[in-house]
């Protein structure tokens, strides 16, 4: 899958991942679904945060990336009938690490374009989505990535995810939609 950039958290230098920085780094793979019909894209949108991302999320040891990707989407969005899955990108970033595991988390995102079946079924939010108010939509991506970039530029509920999440959006509009 073609990288498509590499980011650094503030607190993470690229000298902080070499082999002798003596900081435990983990690497993280996860899969994320590009799913658009128009303008229009299907979201994840949080309400913790007030931002919108893609759906998808962590890849289970000794799962096949694909397979991943399908299970988040149906667990996030209830999509059913995921098919003409395509590699699009895939977005790096070093980031501090939250539990006492590691000093530092790499994690790669894989991103695929793929269709699904019109109607969603349910999800399967897991508890720390569920408390953070997830919730599917389908949303016009402009609105989406302007709405992105008022949190950016204002406040102070953002997630460290977001300027990753907005950033795909951008690149998926000059890239998917048509114009």
């Amino acid at each position: 899958m073609q990288p498509l950039r590499t980011t650094f958290h503030p607190d993470v230098s690229p000298g902080d991942i070499s082999n002798n920085s003596g900081l435990i780094l983990i690497v993280r793979h996860a899969a994320r679904g590009i799913i658009v019909k128009g303008e229009d894209i299907l979201l994840l949108y949080t309400q913790r945060y007030d931002d919108y991302s893609l759906p998808g999320g962590g890849i289970d040891e000794g799962e096949d990336k694909v397979a991943g990707l399908i299970r988040e989407l149906q667990e996030e969005t209830g999509a059913r009938g995921v098919h003409n899955v395509a590699a699009f990108a895939r977005y790096d970033e070093y980031r501090p690490w939250y539990k006492s595991d590691a000093d530092i988390i790499h994690m790669i995102s894989h991103c695929y374009i793929c269709e699904i079946d019109a109607q969603l079924g349910n999800t399967s939010f897991e508890a720390h989505e569920v408390s953070n108010g997830m919730t599917p939509l389908w949303i016009n991506i402009h609105a989406a990535i302007a709405h992105n970039e008022k949190v950016i530029a204002g406040s102070d509920k953002k997630g460290q995810s977001i300027e990753r999440e907005t950033y795909l959006l951008r690149v998926i509009v000059d890239k998917l939609v048509a114009r």
